[in-house]
């Protein structure tokens, strides 16, 4: 379970950067492509934040979609899942979205 790593170096950061303050929200943007699962993630997060300035702070998850460039047609398109194939049949493709893991932004007081 490897969302419970993430999501602790997610609630350090958060509490570092809080300073102190009760953190509210922590907003995140988890690509799709990543293979960490939402409800892992808040899991954990519950798990993580116990006895910290984000205890009882809210999760929210943002999943942008995979999305490649095919390098043999130029076609862009949307992945379902982590098989890197394009609709022309071209395995030779660049992910262009989908793979984030980001802190967007939190709300402390």
């Amino acid at each position: 379970m490897h969302e419970l790593s993430i999501t602790q170096s997610i609630v350090d950061a958060v509490c570092e950067r809080a300073a102190g303050r009760p953190v509210r929200t922590v907003s995140v943007r988890v690509g799709m492509l990543t293979a960490v699962v939402p409800d892992s993630m808040r899991f954990c997060f519950d798990l993580t934040t116990a006895g910290t300035v984000a205890e009882g702070a809210a999760l929210e998850i943002e999943q942008p979609p995979g999305t490649a460039r095919c390098r043999a047609c130029s076609k862009d398109f949307t992945l379902a899942d982590l098989v890197l194939l394009c609709p022309c049949g071209s395995a030779d493709v660049e992910i262009t979205s989908g793979q984030e893991l980001q802190i967007i932004s939190m709300r402390v007081g």
